[in-house]
């Protein structure tokens, strides 16, 4: 195989990429994953909420209150709820900002636990450094409030500006309230009632469904489950464990299986990252690889008289280098058939490709019919 300095980073990020690749086969005792990994059970999952709110406490750093600004009607609308009664003409303040409140309730969560909320700025507001979130409701999907947070934010960004420049650190428009929100309703789901529970895969696949199944049927010693499609494996509670759920996905979500995976070639064409699953087979192919690379470069001279000359001016002399290089030290190598990642690897490193490049490659050999794996663009 070929090497060159030129493709040192290339060499180093490929035999990352094949040393996990081999980590990773299933002949490896320590492939199997355990079931909690690789799927989600119906019912424990996450719910979004969302809600509206002002920021107060800015060091002149909030939204313009301009007319009909949605700042100022927030503002407006609080302070009558306060009893304070105030006009527009009154509000001239630059330490306000409209922001959006999000956060995630987690699945069982009690009334009267705390959460964790993102704020971020709504309005034209330059930061929320030092700001304070008033109390501010969180709905659901349902438009019921299911939360109501409120407190000093912690923002991680800055931002300062003088007559000539500007610095800006990170996102200085959001921040975080770490158990910033309290919850005032609960989700109402029993699970000690269920007669049967969807395990949902999170990479679907008949094969992993298929092992899924059969894991739990040897542990449990009946045919409780059976994958129902390549996403979903349902499991009959057992007689054994009638009333008592939780005792029974904590039995096995322990269990181990070997997840399966199509063979797919993922690729980020943004920031050139290629990532090859250990699955991925090529037919023989023969591949060559070259480009035409022309750099032109402009170096201007003076020329101008030389001393006490009576005549003659100084003057600009164009002076320009061209240089074409036709990719002739490229050769062509053949890849045989059904080779493997590592086997694919050396061949296109072979070329003395870099990363884009081999991305060209990749598409090529798949338009060729050459290549056992699904090409996926990110």
């Amino acid at each position: 195989m070929l090497k060159s300095a030129k493709d040192s980073t290339f060499h180093l990020g490929l035999a990352l990429l094949v040393g996990l690749g081999l980590l990773l086969s299933p002949v490896d005792t320590h492939a199997s994953s355990r079931i909690k990994d690789i799927v989600t059970f119906e019912g424990v999952r996450d719910n979004m909420l969302v809600g509206y709110g002002l920021v107060v406490g800015l060091n002149g750093t909030g939204d313009g209150l301009a007319d009909g600004h949605f700042t100022k009607q927030s503002l407006l609308s609080m302070l009558e709820r306060l009893g304070v009664k105030s006009t527009e003409d009154g509000l001239d303040s630059k330490n306000v900002a409209a922001v959006m409140v999000t956060a995630s309730l987690k699945p069982f969560a009690r009334q009267g636990s705390r959460l964790d909320v993102t704020v971020s700025a709504l309005g034209d507001a330059d930061s929320l450094l030092g700001g304070t979130l008033l109390v501010t409701p969180l709905i659901g999907a349902d438009g019921e409030v299911y939360a109501v947070a409120q407190g000093q934010l912690a923002v991680g960004g800055f931002s300062a500006a003088g007559a000539a420049e500007t610095i800006t650190k990170g996102v200085p428009t959001s921040g975080r309230i770490a158990s910033g929100a309290i919850i005032e309703r609960e989700l109402n789901f029993e699970m000690a009632q269920m007669d049967d529970v969807k395990l949902s895969l999170r990479n679907p696949d008949f094969t992993t469904a298929r092992r899924i199944s059969q894991a739990i049927n040897a542990f449990l010693g009946s045919s409780s489950s059976r994958p129902t499609d390549p996403g979903t494996v349902q499991l009959d509670i057992p007689d054994s464990y009638d009333g008592n759920v939780v005792n029974l996905l904590t039995d096995i979500e322990q269990l181990r299986v070997d997840p399966d995976q199509m063979a797919r070639v993922v690729i980020d064409e943004t920031t050139g990252t290629i990532v090859m699953g250990e699955n991925v087979r090529i037919s023989t192919v023969a591949i060559a690889q070259g480009s035409l690379t022309i750099r032109i470069t402009e170096t201007p001279q003076v020329s101008q008289p030389g001393p006490f000359a009576q005549t003659g001016t100084t003057t600009t002399v164009d002076r320009t280098a061209i240089e074409a290089d036709e990719g002739k030290d490229k050769k062509m190598t053949v890849l045989d058939d059904g080779v493997s990642l590592q086997e694919l690897v050396n061949g296109l490193n072979a070329l003395g490709i870099g990363p884009r490049d081999l991305i060209t490659i990749l598409q090529a050999i798949k338009s060729a019919g050459a290549l056992q794996a699904e090409i996926e663009v990110m």
